[in-house]
């Protein structure tokens, strides 16, 4: 085993925790270096290919307008923006987690939002307004809803490009190929870590190391063995470099496991999606979100969920997982006519599989499904449905009665041809397991006291997410999580190191 000089910070992973705790860190006056297990082309973690939209509690639309400064003046005069405070953000957070979220954790993540959000930008992270998945027209007014205004340009693509652009500009070191495989401990702290870079072994000597590589969810036996023998046939939506490699290097170095390693954050996704994250085709296009105004049956014919029970930023994250426990791990979104031109823009790419039918029955024949029960869930859905106002940009509250499940909004009749079918499957995005940390991003012990030297951010912080998530969290919490553990690590690690010239 080599040895190369030392850094005051590491940061393992790539992804925007890794790179908001790199960039942190360095202004703080930190040496940092970045570990990505995968090779350049594929850099970018599970971030490479988020949608890009960011949840932050803000007071007001100027609040907004301070990171998305390219409107005009006539343009914001178009825009219905409605409050969405800290409290309205905690709320959403404990209300989705039936209540478990770690409270510490969630304010932090929630309080931290905006100000991280404006860090961000300052360092060249370019937002933009969610028009096409947050807002509807009205009245010549762009009316936004559910919290989630803002975005990062170009997805998730245009997010990594400017972090890792960032990251240079600082002189900030990034090795590809580079896989963290042992966390070295002298003394009861943290003092390193073993790289694995190619053929040769490194080991890189460091007072504050930061686990920022994401939970297991990219390994089927950990699936297996921790949310459920279904989940090995998950399609990993995201990097297949997430093997839970820093839980494992944590955990033997005596930090404590931690949150719902039974849980993940799962979508319905295109059944032909890859099984693994294309850096190709990345962007998040394989997703299938529209589905609160659709029917969703399984191979059998029948209904499993309440399409309509809330706004699809609520329910998608637990929904993935209903559509993994039915038959063949698939189920379909049937869509009319009336429907199918208010569907999200994912639906008309080309990498969408969908099947047409003039009638519901040339439909339900190029389906593998049972057809006689497919078409009479269709017909008793139909009858059960109610009258009322159907409006797709809030809870309507047109709903059926005498279901199981019922569907408690936007319950429309499928009645006009042509109709749709769009088969869709399970894919997980992250777990919810991680490690105990705390509200600035040290990792714990099983005593409750810091592993001195380990902090941790993203997907590795345990106990805030549990059953399901708010969409847009996750890329928040990285950055919050991230630029927390990234100043704390420094600051840590240059004390050390100022200690340390004192006693010489």
């Amino acid at each position: 085993m080599s040895k190369v000089k030392s850094y005051d910070v590491v940061v393992v992973g790539a992804g925007n925790a890794a790179l908001c705790a790199a960039i942190s860190a360095c202004e703080e006056g930190a040496e940092v270096l970045v570990l990505e297990k995968g090779p350049e082309h594929k850099k970018g973690g599970n971030s490479f290919f988020t949608d890009g939209a960011i949840r932050v509690a803000y007071h007001d639309f100027a609040d907004i307008r301070k990171v998305v400064t390219d409107l005009s003046d006539e343009e914001a005069d178009s825009i219905v923006m409605p409050d969405y405070n800290e409290e309205d953000y905690y709320d959403d957070i404990m209300r989705v987690t039936e209540g478990k979220s770690q409270p510490e954790l969630a304010r932090q993540l929630v309080d931290r939002s905006f100000e991280t959000l404006v860090w961000m930008k300052g360092h060249g992270v370019k937002f933009e307004l969610n028009y096409d998945n947050q807002s509807y027209e009205k009245d010549g007014k762009r009316h936004f809803w559910g919290g989630l205004p803002v975005k990062t340009e170009n997805k998730g693509i245009g997010l990594m490009k400017q972090l890792f652009s960032r990251a240079g500009e600082l002189g900030i070191d990034i090795w590809y190929e580079a896989a963290a495989v042992e966390l070295v401990k002298e003394g009861g702290k943290i003092s390193g870590v073993v790289v694995q870079k190619g053929e040769e072994r490194i080991n890189v000597e460091s007072s504050g190391v930061i686990l920022a590589c994401g939970s297991f969810e990219a390994d089927k036996k950990l699936r297996k063995k921790h949310i459920g023998e279904e989940w090995e046939a998950a399609i990993v939506r995201g990097t297949e470099y997430n093997t839970g490699d820093g839980i494992t290097m944590a955990v033997a170095a005596g930090a404590e496991k931690f949150g719902e390693y039974s849980g993940c954050h799962s979508i319905g996704t295109d059944y032909h999606a890859p099984k693994v994250g294309d850096f190709k085709k990345p962007g998040d296009i394989f997703k299938k979100h529209s589905y609160p105004l659709s029917i969703m049956l399984n191979k059998d014919g029948k209904r499993f969920v309440d399409e309509g029970a809330d706004f699809r930023n609520y329910t998608y994250a637990k929904y993935g997982r209903e559509i993994l426990k039915q038959p063949g791990h698939v189920a379909y979104q049937i869509y009319d006519s009336q429907v199918r031109p208010l569907l999200r823009k994912e639906y008309d790419l080309e990498e969408a599989t969908c099947y047409k039918g003039e009638t519901l029955e040339e439909l339900v024949n190029q389906l593998s499904v049972n057809k006689e029960q497919f078409l009479q869930t269709i017909e008793e859905y139909n009858a059960a449905v109610q009258d009322g106002e159907y409006n797709p940009t809030e809870k309507d509250g047109k709903k059926t009665a005498g279901l199981t499940p019922e569907k408690t909004n936007w319950a429309l009749k499928v009645e006009k041809g042509p109709f749709y079918a769009f088969p869709v499957t399970c894919g997980i995005t992250f777990s919810f397991g991680g490690l105990r940390v705390n509200p600035s991003g040290e990792v714990l012990k099983t005593d409750d006291e810091p592993l001195s030297g380990l902090f941790a951010a993203g997907e590795m912080v345990g106990g805030i997410f549990y059953h399901n998530y708010p969409g847009g969290s996750g890329l928040m919490s990285g950055a919050v999580y991230g630029k927390t553990a990234g100043s704390s690590a420094a600051r840590y690690a240059l004390g050390n190191k100022r200690d340390s010239t004192i006693i010489h």
